[in-house]
């Protein structure tokens, strides 16, 4: 069984055991929560998607396996003939979290 979840502003398409890296969510390691909105759910092959109301009151559990921060992405600025120059560096915070159960 696979969803399609809205978390973080973020849409993630997810299965049952499966890892995945969201940003930063509340709460802390081996906590167990809901993540956001679900868009659809797939029961499986040959099973139409439920989408909308068809959803009724769907869930997706998971829990926080972890907090981090991403690789450095460096933003640089420049304006040419006038010697402007500027360079950053930018890292995001995410959790990675484990999926659990999908329930419809």
């Amino acid at each position: 069984m696979q969803a399609i979840v809205e978390t973080g502003g973020k849409q993630f398409r997810v299965a049952s055991g499966d890892t995945l890296r969201i940003p930063t969510i509340e709460g802390e390691v081996g906590a167990e929560v809901t993540l956001g909105r679900v868009l659809a759910v797939f029961p499986g092959e040959g099973a139409d998607a439920l989408t909308g109301e068809g959803l009724g009151s769907a869930s997706v559990k998971a829990t926080i396996a972890g907090n981090d921060r991403g690789k450095k992405i460096l933003v640089f600025k420049f304006k040419r003939k006038k010697q402007y120059k500027r360079t950053i560096g930018h890292r995001q915070n995410y959790t990675e979290v484990k999926i659990g159960d999908i329930a419809v």
